[in-house]
């Protein structure tokens, strides 16, 4: 039964071959829609976790919903370790985050701060740092520096060296300022981080907003792949108990979330459209084929075939055409996936080197990166098409009585 079914699909050489090119076909441009969703999600996932509030988030129960600086974690350093002690946690680090208002003799604007501890602070893990243009990193927990984004630099006419006012409630409600000298400037091309946020040292953070030692407003953890965020939140939240709450990256930031689901939507509706013209095209080849040898199989069931004898032959003929494409798929497939995720396109030129979707910078040079299960789901996918689109003419084949097959021409 093999190998009839393999010698029946070259009896029309022709047709076999286009039909694979088209799955193959089908194997390149899920590859690419999935491998650039895997890319680009993944992408603006971390750049969105190194903005503050990490992968996955332990914070003051209700915090989230209402940042205020009166919410407050305790022992920070505990809920660390408690952090690192997970297998997928690459680091855990101590932050506090909240808003203020910035001033100097010539203007005010209102924004972000976010307090940190200079020694576990990385350009790995923050964005600001990886963006510092001019200046170096704040030099101690206690210090009097301030790192401020380009255009609020620009907005209040700050450079390195210059004093810059913060105003902000404190723990208890109060009004509360203090002077800082900038130390630095950093250029995310993110238009409201670049003009509304500034990164301070956390001991003296905590001294003006009245916090005691190793108090915070939140852990920011971050993970060695952001897709086990999920799985580490439900981890951790059942080994620190209810005190705290814990968030994965889809709760603290749901504009990000919302637009990676929207376009991931389209990206699984498009890939859906293709599969199904794939799908019509091996249909197409398979019935054609069946329609052709209507006598034959008369013949076949006169000498003693059964219908479902019929319906499996076909149904092979189905499963070698699929192998052929995929197989085809991967070769065709290969070199243009290696070009992408070793080059890149770059689109620079078209939108820009400051694109950004929901506040996290986009990277203009178009690349793409597959999960290992996005591929298990791509081969397996267009598989499952080609063997449902057997069916039919395989039931079609074993239908007609073998005295009606052998009439006709």
């Amino acid at each position: 039964m093999i190998r009839l079914a393999w010698r029946n699909l070259w009896r029309n050489r022709r047709r076999t071959l286009i039909t694979a090119f088209s799955i193959g076909f089908g194997v390149l441009l899920a590859v690419t829609f999935t491998g650039t969703g895997d890319y680009a999600y993944t992408n603006m996932i971390d750049a969105g976790a190194s903005m503050g509030y990490g992968h996955v988030t332990i914070e003051p129960v209700g915090y989230n919903r209402t940042p205020t600086l009166d919410k407050r974690i305790g022992d920070s350093a505990a809920l660390r370790a408690d952090a690192l002690s997970q297998p997928d946690v690459r680091d855990a680090i101590v932050r506090i985050l909240g808003q203020g208002m910035f001033a100097t003799a010539s203007n005010s604007i209102g924004g972000s701060f976010l307090g940190v501890d200079p020694a576990s602070e990385t350009p790995a893990w923050s964005l600001l740092l990886r963006s510092l243009v001019r200046g170096n990193m704040l030099r101690d927990r206690d210090g009097s520096g301030v790192i401020i984004g380009s255009k609020m630099a620009d907005h209040l006419n700050l450079d390195l060296g210059k004093k810059l006012v913060y105003t902000t409630t404190d723990a208890s409600g109060e009004i509360v300022s203090e002077a800082a000298r900038v130390r630095g400037i950093f250029h995310t091309g993110i238009n409201e981080v670049d003009n509304a946020f500034v990164m301070l040292p956390i001991d003296r953070l905590r001294h003006v907003l009245g916090y005691r030692k190793g108090e915070a407003t939140m852990v920011a953890i971050m993970l060695r792949d952001q897709r086990r965020a999920r799985r580490v939140r439900n981890a951790l939240q059942r080994r620190i108990g209810n005190g705290v709450a814990v968030l994965d990256w889809r709760q603290t930031q749901p504009d990000l979330a919302g637009i990676i689901n929207i376009d991931r939507s389209s990206n699984y509706i498009s890939q859906l459209l293709i599969g199904l013209l794939i799908a019509a095209g091996i249909l197409n080849t398979l019935l054609m084929s069946v329609l052709e040898r209507t006598r034959e199989f008369g013949i076949m069931m006169a000498v003693g075939m059964s219908p479902g004898q019929l319906f499996r032959l076909i149904m092979t003929e189905s499963f070698w055409l699929a192998c052929i494409g995929l197989l085809m798929g991967t070769v065709i497939t290969a070199p243009w996936y290696w070009y992408l995720a070793t080059y890149g396109i770059d689109f620079s030129g078209s939108i820009g080197h400051d694109y950004s979707a929901g506040g996290v910078l986009i990277d203009p040079v178009f690349h793409i990166r597959l999960f290992a299960e996005s591929i298990v789901a791509i081969l397996a996918g267009l598989f499952t098409l080609a063997i449902l689109a057997g069916l039919y003419p395989a039931w079609r084949a074993g239908r007609i009585p073998p005295v009606e097959s052998l009439k006709a021409l």
